[in-house]
């Protein structure tokens, strides 16, 4: 055999090893038994005591009664011993902007886009998706990346890859307002490049345009800002944003925060309202009838109230306050009442506030949906409006080896989720502060 040739086998043969570790390092063991002290079922809201979950590669083969499940998983597997736990699924935070480290100041955004670049940006998406996933948030639908162009499709990708540690990822990339109508405010007309939080749009070819664009780009979905201060982008053009979206089997997801946009939203089609803090009834009536998602996101208006009553307010603006604290709570009320979707949102923008997505479960229990609900909107809700329930929101059989576990019982104390122990996704081991883990391969 010729030298050359020699040489060229043998570099082929060290590539394909190196390129079948990196792979096992990526996907993990090809099997694993997890132990489980106790195992939410969260499609009952009841415990499994003594279970047990059988991995191969990335999704779940069984779960059920260690008993049961023993006697059919391999000799010899890798055992994760979890007996001190709760295991659940894991997480799904539909209301993300893992892009998003703004300062809690009043010119922080312009001078964000101002100053970072889009690398500079993507850099801190990376580091916000860690942080999410080790709090025990698996997937995560990130609803617009405030001005850093296609830098969240990158991320996705590199989290694909293996390169970076974070959760699956879909992605809605720019979103689309009414021009002049979302952030930066108060930039000079002279700056005509000087970049903007959302792909602004006038008229209904623009906004066609502008989701065959983000789609072209890699978007999962579509964001639009039916509402700023008012109502902006008009029903007209929303529905050809959702035709056109819809028609490239994307859903559409509307800021919406006064009655009219909600209403405007509803009727353009969208597929699931984020906030809707300024609903009445009517549009409530109108989310429910068309069966459309609600994406409360209270937990981090929880965080705003709590710095703001520690500052200094006068007597407006905490009226004010509370009665839009009121008008949250009623919201939420109706929605419970009428039987509304909700999906768990947390809404994060600062890096104080990433990978705290859990207080959006807190706030919901807050405002009255039981432990147990608030769960099912991280989970099997939240992978329904993903579209995604296929493979993700519950420990089943065929679904992705996404594992969490947590201390103490979630059931009756959700700030439990707090406090995440372990983290698996996709079979792979991301988190273990229970030994870290007890693990071995007897059995």
């Amino acid at each position: 055999m010729p030298r050359r040739v020699l040489c060229y086998c043998l570099l082929c043969v060290v590539a394909g090893l190196a390129n079948a570790q990196h792979e096992e390092q990526r996907q993990g063991p090809a099997s694993l038994f997890v132990k489980a002290g106790k195992l939410l079922d969260v499609r009952k809201g009841t415990y499994v005591n003594n279970a047990a979950i059988w991995i191969e590669a990335e999704r779940i083969k069984e779960v059920g009664p260690i008993s049961q499940v023993v006697a059919h998983a391999p000799r010899g597997v890798e055992v994760i011993d979890l007996s001190r736990l709760t295991v659940m699924p894991g997480l799904i935070d539909c209301h993300t902007h893992l892009m998003a480290r703004f300062d809690d100041t009043p010119d922080a955004y312009l001078l964000g886009l101002a100053t970072k670049s889009e690398a500079f940006r993507a850099l801190e998406g990376a580091a916000d998706a860690r942080v999410t996933l080790l709090a025990g948030f698996t997937t995560v639908r990130d609803v617009e990346n405030e001005g850093s162009m296609y830098a969240d499709v990158a991320l996705r990708d590199a989290i694909q890859q293996g390169l970076v540690d974070g959760p699956r990822m879909q992605v809605a990339t720019r979103a689309i307002a009414a021009v002049g109508q979302y952030n930066p405010f108060g930039v000079s007309p002279d700056l005509t490049n000087f970049p903007t939080g959302a792909q602004m749009v006038s008229g209904v070819e623009e906004a066609s345009r502008a989701v065959r664009e983000q789609i072209g780009h890699g978007a999962d979905l579509i964001k639009v800002y039916a509402d700023w201060q008012h109502p902006t982008l008009t029903v007209d053009e929303m529905r050809v944003i959702v035709e056109e979206a819809h028609k490239q089997k994307r859903k559409v997801a509307a800021h919406a925060t006064t009655p009219e946009g909600i209403k405007n939203a509803v009727t353009a089609g969208v597929d699931s309202i984020e906030h809707g803090h300024g609903a009445d009834r009517q549009a409530i009536e109108m989310i429910k009838a068309k069966g459309i998602f609600l994406v409360p996101t209270v937990g981090v208006v929880d965080e705003f109230v709590l710095k703001r009553k520690n500052g200094a307010m006068s007597l407006e603006e905490r009226r004010r306050l509370e009665q839009f604290l009121l008008g949250i709570q009623e919201e939420i009320t109706v929605a419970r009442e009428l039987g509304v979707k909700m999906a768990s949102g947390f809404d994060a923008s600062s890096a104080g506030l990433q990978g705290k997505n859990a207080e959006e479960l807190v706030g919901l229990v807050k405002r009255g949906l039981s432990p147990a609900d608030a769960i099912r909107c991280a989970t099997m809700n939240a992978a329904e409006l993903l579209g995604w329930e296929d493979r993700l929101g519950v420990l089943e059989a065929g679904k992705y080896a996404d594992v969490i576990g947590v201390e103490g019982d979630p059931l009756t104390n959700i700030i439990a989720l707090q406090h995440v122990q372990f983290v698996m996704k996709g079979g792979k081991v991301k988190k273990d502060a229970s030994i870290e883990g007890v693990r071995d391969r007897a059995r």
